[in-house]
């Protein structure tokens, strides 16, 4: 196993963790979530991105999504994803607000069908954060720095040791976050070495 990202400090973590809830985030708790796995280790972070409809950007589609409070009649788009139930961990706006819908400690269901690190069902041991956005498209600084806060505080809690996008642990499936996302920003921003992240990102 690799040396965690950021050696454990209890002071530390509960400065900036209240259990599995990260102290600062609006928390919005999502129905949509299970139990991890006896013996999970969460140790991968995922990066997804979602707006609803998509690029479209500002509303409380995303939230009422992952609280099950959307109304399946406000858009056309709505009646293809009727009765999906999906959550994750983060979601950060455009201009860097950061929600949380489901405990870390518990699993969301973010990741679907999914591989990385000689493992399946991602879901089982990783953290999902949604960027609001649109895959392929830029993504605003703001979102940048508090992505960065985020994942800077998750190794205090959790043995982080790798990072990844949607598209890296369900390829050919899924496209996001996308072209338009900068790895070299991220890694820049948290310093983490090269072998934290997908083949050929950073």
């Amino acid at each position: 196993m690799m040396q965690p990202l950021t050696p454990h400090d209890t002071s530390a973590a509960d400065a900036l963790w209240d259990g599995g809830w990260y102290r600062f985030t609006r928390r919005l708790p999502s129905p949509n979530f299970g139990r991890r796995p006896t013996g999970a280790v969460v140790d991968l972070i995922v990066i997804h991105s979602i707006s609803l409809p998509p690029g479209q950007y500002g509303g409380d589609e995303v939230q009422r999504l992952f609280t099950n409070t959307l109304d399946w009649d406000a858009h056309p788009y709505f009646r293809t994803i009727q009765g999906l139930e999906v959550s994750a961990h983060f979601y950060i706006r455009r201009n860097g607000d950061l929600w949380q819908f489901v405990n870390c400690d518990e699993r969301a269901w973010h990741a679907g069908t999914s591989h990385y690190r000689g493992r399946d069902n991602c879901n089982d041991d990783s953290i999902g954060i949604e960027l609001e956005g649109l895959e392929g498209e830029t993504f605003e600084a703001a979102q940048y720095e508090t992505l960065a806060g985020l994942c800077a505080a998750l190794p205090q809690r959790y043995p982080i040791e790798h990072i990844a996008g949607h598209e890296h642990i369900a390829p050919g499936r899924k496209d996001d976050p996308g072209a338009g996302f900068s790895w070299m920003d991220l890694r820049q921003n948290l310093g983490w070495p090269t072998r934290c992240f997908p083949e050929g990102v950073a």
